[in-house]
């Protein structure tokens, strides 16, 4: 029985793996959308939306962390100057998984689309967080007279 297993091994060893991904999360921040096989692009998804996290906290410690992770130095400042400030208020969720129709024409793998989400020029609009939503709707509340009752 397969219980308790954590990651994908996507057919690598650790070492490879690792730096596979790293390649990967390095070019999401840069393009904040990518092609790739649907594990891979699961398994992405854990490293991107941790390095988003550690973007929002925005310390020295935090930083540093990125940077063993994130390859470039370009990548890392783009990672705090605009990607972290951009998901302030989201409480995770930061990236989307669409897969595609096709299969890759080689061996027929599964293909995917990974990006981040509320990005501009994006096809598809996310949802809000919920503070947001919450502020919106007191806002309207108020303007049509009723007191509001969270503030």
């Amino acid at each position: 029985m397969k219980k308790r297993i954590a990651f994908r091994k996507l057919g690598r060893t650790s070492s490879h793996r690792w730096a596979m991904l790293r390649n990967m999360v390095t070019s999401l921040i840069n393009h904040e959308r990518i092609v790739t096989t649907l594990p891979k692009a699961k398994e992405l998804r854990r490293v991107a939306d941790k390095i988003i996290t550690q973007a929002k906290q925005n310390s020295l410690h935090s930083r540093r962390q990125a940077d063993k992770i994130v390859r470039e130095p370009a990548a890392l400042t783009k990672l705090f100057e605009i990607l972290g400030p951009r998901y302030e208020d989201r409480e995770g969720g930061y990236t989307r998984i669409l897969k595609l129709s096709k299969n890759r024409a080689g061996d027929n793998a599964d293909m995917a689309v990974i990006e981040y989400v509320d990005r501009p020029g994006e096809v598809r609009a996310a949802r809000p967080p919920q503070g947001r939503i919450f502020d919106a709707l007191d806002d309207a509340i108020e303007e049509v007279g009723i007191k509001s009752i969270r503030r």
